[in-house]
């Protein structure tokens, strides 16, 4: 095994990225990948875009460029190679304006041959037989100037990525598996990206099925304003409002900037100025709109069939182990629930999900079929007896 230097331009202006994107126009395939942050802001900031082509690799530096200008390559002519593509898809939809219009993630297609969500360095190392470079994973990538061995590991992450490409895709075509992860990573591309709604930030705080209708309305109002004050600010929402004051805000219910101060986990800056006044009146407005959840609210199926959930997902493990496909990519948890109530977007019920196993869910489902060990520390499909 062995570590390579890795060779690449520096595109420091939009000059020089409109001369790149020149030389692009007749590349099928492009390999891309992004450095960013956002520990101290609400949306990710783009430090770093990697390319490499059939024979070259770049670095381009967002914060000099235009790097809405890449969508030149983002059109149906251009396959964008990436690796672990979605938090990059959502980085290029906020920071570019698009996404491309066709991509190729590897670490989805590994999955299609028996890797479970492989790093790039552990794909690299197996395919390949190289070892990537080592840097700094705290690295500031917003930080200038950046080290020749900052940029020389930023490359790494792209330089091999076409070369992976082509070994995946025959791997895939021998096994007739190559329409499965092309249409995965198409699942992947069309994905909502960016922030969720607002109004259902109050869902992800804890406990929340315990609470008072009205409190829980108070903290639904709260979550709501921090969200949007965070966006509004682009910065986290923890910085505008920890957790532990919004749930104390709720519970005290504050009518008055002097009962505010008495919430936990609020400080003297939230009772100061404007912000004072907001959090005082997204309280008001919680209080007049209670949230109820009723005995069956989150429900995920009907109750009957819940015992079905541990069942079909033992049989998809099974499965995935038989066929060498990552687990993930064959079911989540969430498809085996949309599945089950037969949600007209279920995945498991059309696509290549259905073709390895919907057929095999239906006969357990229908009583039809059931399940075994097979003495040798795995399942086996048995069919039923009528009548049982």
């Amino acid at each position: 095994m062995s570590v390579t230097q890795v060779n690449y331009e520096w595109i420091a202006d939009d000059r020089a990225l409109d001369e790149l994107l020149d030389r692009l126009q007749n590349q099928d395939r492009v390999a891309l990948d992004t450095e960013f942050h956002r520990e101290k802001t609400y949306f990710p900031r783009l430090a770093l875009i990697q390319l490499a082509w059939l024979d070259g690799l770049a670095i381009v530096d967002p914060l000099t460029c235009d790097a809405s200008k890449l969508s030149r390559i983002f059109g149906a002519n251009h396959l964008i190679v990436l690796h672990a593509a979605q938090q990059d898809l959502d980085v290029m939809s906020h920071a570019m304006g698009t996404i491309p219009a066709r991509i190729f993630d590897t670490q989805i297609a590994a999955g299609f041959l028996g890797y479970s969500t492989p790093s790039l360095a552990s794909l690299v190392n197996s395919e390949l037989k190289l070892v990537l470079p080592k840097g700094d994973r705290l690295t500031d990538w917003l930080r200038r100037p950046l080290t020749d061995g900052q940029k020389s590991y930023a490359a790494s992450d792209v330089e091999h990525l076409l070369e992976i490409h082509d070994l995946l895709t025959a791997k895939l075509d021998e096994r007739n598996r190559l329409t499965w992860a092309t249409d995965a990573c198409e699942e992947l591309r069309t994905r909502k990206v960016g922030p969720g709604n607002p109004a259902d930030a109050w869902q992800k705080q804890k406990d929340v099925r315990a609470l008072k209708p009205r409190t829980r309305g108070v903290l639904a109002a709260l979550a709501e304003w921090r969200e949007r004050r965070a966006m509004a600010s682009d910065i986290p929402p923890r910085q505008v409002l920890p957790d532990l004051a919004l749930q104390g805000i709720a519970q005290r219910e504050p009518s008055n900037l002097g009962d505010l101060s008495q919430a936990r986990g609020v400080d003297d800056r939230h009772t100061r100025g404007a912000i004072g006044q907001e959090i005082l009146a997204a309280v008001a407005r919680g209080k007049e709109n209670p949230v109820e959840i009723s005995a069956t609210d989150g429900e995920e199926v009907d109750r009957h069939l819940r015992p079905a959930i541990t069942l079909i997902s033992a049989w998809i493990s099974e499965v995935a182990r038989l066929e060498h496909v990552d687990t993930a990519l064959l079911a989540t948890r969430n498809d085996i629930v949309a599945f089950l109530r037969k949600d007209a977007d279920a995945r498991l019920s059309t696509g290549w999900r259905h073709d390895l196993i919907g057929e095999q869910l239906d006969d357990l489902l229908q009583g039809r079929a059931g399940l075994s060990f097979d003495g040798r520390g795995g399942l086996k499909m048995i069919s039923a007896s009528p009548g049982q």
